[in-house]
């Protein structure tokens, strides 16, 4: 559990580091915590998909939404969802 807050977290900083309308690669957020990071993404594919049930993010493949980062095959991007946190600065 407490590996999903760490993730979550780092998804939130690395769309708040970006402009409002781009969007990141799961594996940035990968390599930002784990030095070895490629069996991470199995992960980080779950917490995106609960962030975007909630409207955090959206998950997008080629540009278009996707139901779901774990469900979907090949890569994906995340973007800021509906109800991204406002940053605090």
């Amino acid at each position: 559990m407490e590996l999903d807050r760490l993730i979550a977290r780092e998804l939130v900083a690395q769309l708040h580091s970006r402009s409002e309308g781009s969007s990141i690669c799961p594996s940035e957020v990968a390599r930002a915590l784990f030095d070895e990071w490629r069996d991470l993404m199995p992960k980080i594919r779950k917490v995106s998909d609960q962030l975007a049930h909630q409207g955090v993010l959206t998950i997008q493949a080629a540009g278009t939404p996707v139901a779901s980062a774990e469900a979907h095959r090949g890569p994906i991007r995340i973007a800021r969802g509906a109800q991204f946190p406002h940053s605090d600065s």
